[in-house]
């Protein structure tokens, strides 16, 4: 498909104006508002106390406005035929515009919605840009608009915008390399201890708290004075996976992967080594072990920790 073809069915959807009206599965309801409420830690008690709404200028119950959206999810239910988002995400797919990323998001609300009110959404297509060059790759920006209704009344609207783009070529890294983790200021030490044969916690320099994975600034006390302690290398699986697909490169499937609890209070990954999948279990002893992948690279696993 040329860019011709791109630019032309554009056109065409674009043309088709606002899609048909999309009635939301459920009114405006107080159980929905509470557990949006409770999930953003909105504790406004114009949304579920009906007290202190009646006392308000809304007179009345009135829905969080950021709600607009939720009323009018499909859930997992297809889009519908003139949905020009799919529409237009359908005619890239074709044309290898295969993966996708979010990059605007701009809503407006006219009114408080109230309960009880049920609403519709209908959407267009504003403006599809490309082709662009970006640190992604190659893309195509597609724009709509979304327009909430109660009745013929507008209610609320959104602008929305994506980035089609074409998905760089896989690149498998040589046999027997394995990923490599990324190291930086805040987690160099923890790998210069595992290739001193060193399960290094990360210590706060004000308070003491021990925390893993390390980082710049202790989330109990806020100083940013990291040091360590060596911890002792034993543990037990906290939980565990066993991976089977998609192969990992140095590995042979299935591979085990152990969360550890450690008696000095943190938890660590790693894989666990010579434990069959069907004697894993939580609870299991381990004890740290090394793998020493090249000069530059050691990794910390697990083996049961024999009595």
């Amino acid at each position: 498909m040329s860019e011709e073809d791109i630019r032309k069915a554009a056109a065409r959807i674009a043309a088709a104006g606002e899609s048909r009206p999309r009635l939301a599965r459920d009114p405006v309801n107080l159980p929905m508002i509470r557990n949006w409420a409770e999930a953003i830690g909105d504790a406004n008690p114009v949304y579920t106390d009906a007290v202190a709404a009646a006392r308000s200028v809304h007179g009345g119950l009135v829905a969080p406005p950021a709600m607009a959206q939720v009323w009018t999810m499909r859930g997992l239910h297809p889009a519908a035929d003139d949905d020009p988002l799919g529409r237009m995400s359908a005619v890239l797919d074709q044309a290898g515009f295969t993966s996708v990323v979010a990059t605007n998001c701009e809503q407006e609300y006219h009114r408080y919605l109230r309960h009880g009110e049920q609403v519709t959404v209908r959407a267009r297509l504003e403006d599809v840009a490309g082709p662009k060059r970006t640190a992604l790759g190659e893309g195509w920006f597609v724009t709509t608009r979304s327009t909430w209704y109660v009745g013929a009344e507008p209610v609320a609207s959104m602008l929305f915008r994506i980035l089609k783009f074409r998905p760089a070529a896989a690149t498998t890294p040589p046999a027997g390399e394995v990923l490599r983790p990324a190291v930086s200021p805040d987690t160099a030490f923890f790998w210069d201890g595992t290739a001193a044969g060193e399960l290094r916690i990360q210590r706060c320099g004000g308070c003491g708290e021990l925390r893993h994975p390390p980082g710049p600034m202790c989330p109990a006390c806020g100083a940013a004075r990291p040091g360590y302690v060596v911890a002792a290398g034993t543990g037990e699986v906290y939980s565990y996976v066993v991976q089977h697909h998609p192969p990992v490169p140095g590995k042979q499937m299935p591979l085990m992967v152990a969360l550890v609890a450690l008696p000095e209070g943190v938890r660590i990954v790693g894989e666990l080594l010579g434990v069959s999948p069907d004697r894993a279990r939580i609870g299991l002893p381990v004890r740290v072990e090394f793998v020493r992948i090249d000069d530059t690279l050691t990794l910390p696993a697990w083996r049961e920790d024999a009595p």
